[in-house]
């Protein structure tokens, strides 16, 4: 007599599985296409999750979804190892009723991410390489060690202001501090106590320190900028009014690959210099510029903006246009506007910029 078989074979069904990540533990929602399985709660280990999935729901598909931030994408990478189809989501992305924002836990949030990834409410953000990422850090670190300086700077002058140590006459003017002849002078300020020069010398040391580390961090990301991977697309960003070494650099490894945006308005997206907008009926209203985007590049952008309108002829026409009719704020996020369509046509077409030619 032939024995009976009692083996499960999911395949051909889909498993939908959303993660709510957390340090030292992930609250994990299963769904089938019909129902929700089960809730639990694991260590963060992808290996445990894709044990717990076979053991299950051996042979089908297995979809994965948790949101972008702390954790940031090894927990993806693993997975689509694994043979899990993962994605990785913005977290203002989720869809969310009311009552979910007013009663917020894990619990709640794992079943959203695994009801909208069966629903195919979610839109995956993009995974850069791994190589890429590790590059990035490097640039993104050199932000916040600037970031770090000026904070280190304003000790220094909250300290002596809190003194009422003035500044001598030939450094009144602000262009004229940090230099090699006002960080000796600083050296040379006295306190009453040996506690007082100690506690000053600590923080001039402090900028020094600093100083040297930041200069460090550049030399890296210059080597790095004349390795095969970017030294072309370097050179061809740096044609570009406004744009040096550091900011091409900040665009290369947060971008990776400009042909993954369909066109400058996608592009102006990402980077988040576009308008938000409110249209109701007959009434339309658009408002700053949106609070999504990556604020690094936003920063630099702005930034190049400001050095563009006195570089290119065309930029600083249509500067001295905008500020007839706007404020000089409102005319310089035009002004980057254009500046990306310009880093996006040197890099999607491999051209040199040649000034009042691109519009």
């Amino acid at each position: 007599m032939q024995a009976q078989r009692n083996e499960l074979n999911f395949k051909g069904q889909n498993i939908y599985v959303g993660m709510d990540v957390h340090l030292k533990s992930w609250k994990v929602t299963i769904m089938t296409e019909k129902s929700e399985y089960k809730q639990f709660t694991q260590p963060p280990d992808s290996q445990v999750l894709y044990n717990y999935l076979t053991r299950n729901f051996p042979g089908a598909t297995y979809h994965s979804v948790y949101e972008s931030g702390f954790s940031g994408f090894w927990a993806h990478r693993q997975l689509e190892d694994l043979g899990v189809n993962s994605r990785v989501t913005n977290a203002a992305d989720v869809p969310t009723k009311q009552k979910d924002r007013i009663n917020k836990n894990d619990k709640r949030d794992s079943r959203k991410l695994a009801h909208s990834l069966r629903s195919r409410d979610l839109d995956a953000i993009h995974v850069p390489l791994e190589a890429t990422q590790e590059d990035r850090a490097l640039v993104r670190g050199r932000a916040t060690f600037v970031g770090d300086m000026v904070k280190y700077k304003n000790r220094i002058k909250a300290h002596l202001y809190y003194f009422g140590i003035p500044y001598p006459e030939r450094f009144e003017k602000k262009s004229t501090h940090w230099s090699r002849n006002f960080i000796q002078w600083l050296k040379e300020v006295h306190f009453t106590q040996t506690s007082g020069n100690q506690a000053f010398g600590n923080l001039i040391r402090e900028v020094e320190d600093h100083r040297k580390l930041l200069l460090s961090v550049t030399r890296q990301i210059k080597q790095l900028s004349e390795t095969e991977k970017y030294a072309a697309n370097v050179h061809l960003l740096k044609t570009v009014p406004g744009i040096g070494l550091v900011t091409a650099m900040h665009f290369l490894t947060e971008t990776e690959d400009i042909s993954r945006f369909e066109d400058t308005d996608h592009f102006a997206s990402y980077v988040g210099i576009v308008p938000g907008m409110h249209n109701s009926g007959e009434v339309r209203k658009d408002g700053k510029i949106t609070f999504r985007g990556q604020p690094i590049l936003k920063k630099c952008i702005v930034e190049s903006a400001l050095v563009a309108t006195r570089n290119d002829p065309a930029l600083s026409l249509a500067y001295k246009t905008y500020v007839l009719r706007m404020d000089n704020n409102k005319a310089i996020i035009r002004i980057a506007r254009k500046l990306l369509n310009r880093i996006y046509f040197v890099l999607k077409n491999k051209k040199e910029y040649v000034k009042c030619v691109v519009k």
